[in-house]
């Protein structure tokens, strides 16, 4: 946890869903306070974490990625489950900076770092696609992506045309160069990632959805127009162009991607949300008792139809 730790202090719970909680506490010893964090699922909703990769794999990933120069937490200890009492945890460094995604995009205080952010996040990913894959990680690519959510989709029996035609326009558009998989985070994006009002990009945070797949995909979600809470004018998450976050990957050793593969991408971020705001609405229709925040995402199907439609729109011009 931290060296030569006494006791624990300010212990706060700061988030939580139906299987993870997040706390932040101070280590304190002979030489002070130590900032942490700890994130732990606990088996007591063990249903809700069915098939949700283990926290120590989470906990790797982010340490092979520190490794590797990308900014994020310190991973400091991987809890035994038997030993430590905790269920699956870990712990980790408290960083500074803010991770509101309105804030960022829109708070004057943020200027300083929305002038660099794009191009830091660019460099980022580029660290983060030249990790070495951890072992067992799922593997996929834009054709089984589409298929798989598409497969969602018709299980639902729901009939929406923005949603075909989303479907159909992704269909056509899969690349047909092959692509090197890379180590992929799954879920960068303005949300998951921490920002300090003056140095930017402070911490990419959210490791869950590590897999090994084309490193587009990282890139298209941080574009897809439901990250970029309000300001969709700015392309890459509400804060930022696409030409510095394709120059920041290049510059930190990426290898080039066109900016029409990260449209496709974007495109398919909007159609994966709206398929999973129509999953939400489900479980809560089926039981209010999940929670009201559920029905309240069903509600944002409309928003990504009406990124669909711009998408289209765009290209098509």
């Amino acid at each position: 946890m931290a060296e030569g730790a006494e006791r624990i202090d300010n212990l706060v719970r700061l988030t939580g869903g139906a299987s993870m909680e997040t706390w932040a506490f101070d280590a304190v010893g002979p030489d002070g306070a130590v900032p942490l964090i700890l994130r732990r699922r606990t088996r007591a909703v063990e249903s809700a974490a069915v098939n949700k990769p283990p926290l120590r794999r989470e906990a790797e990933a982010i340490a092979r990625a520190v490794a590797g120069g990308v900014p994020a937490p310190d991973v400091t200890y991987v809890c035994d489950e038997a030993a430590d009492g905790l269920d699956e945890a870990y712990v980790m460094r408290r960083v500074s900076g803010e991770t509101l995604g309105k804030k960022i995009t829109s708070d004057p205080a943020f200027e300083p770092a929305r002038g660099k952010l794009a191009r830091q996040c660019g460099a980022a990913l580029a660290r983060i696609h030249a990790v070495e894959p951890l072992d067992g990680l799922d593997r996929t690519d834009a054709a089984t992506t589409l298929a798989n959510y598409e497969a969602t989709w018709r299980a639902t029996g729901n009939v929406r045309p923005t949603i075909e035609a989303a479907f159909r326009w992704l269909e056509k558009r899969l690349p047909s160069e092959p692509v090197t998989p890379r180590f992929v985070h799954g879920d960068f994006r303005n949300g998951n990632i921490m920002v300090d009002p003056d140095a930017g990009l402070a911490a990419v945070l959210d490791w869950e959805l590590v897999h090994v797949g084309d490193p587009a995909e990282d890139l298209g979600w941080l574009c897809t127009s439901s990250w970029k809470f309000g300001r969709p004018d700015r392309y890459v998450g509400g804060f930022g162009a696409i030409e510095d976050l394709l120059a920041g990957y290049v510059e930190a050793g990426g290898e080039p991607i066109s900016a029409a593969r990260v449209d496709f991408w974007s495109m398919l971020g909007s159609l994966k949300w709206g398929v999973m705001t129509m999953g939400m609405y489900a479980s809560f229709a089926a039981d209010p008792t999940a929670g009201p925040e559920r029905g309240v995402i069903g509600r944002r199907l409309s928003e990504t139809e009406a990124d669909i439609v711009a998408i289209i729109e765009r290209n098509a011009a």
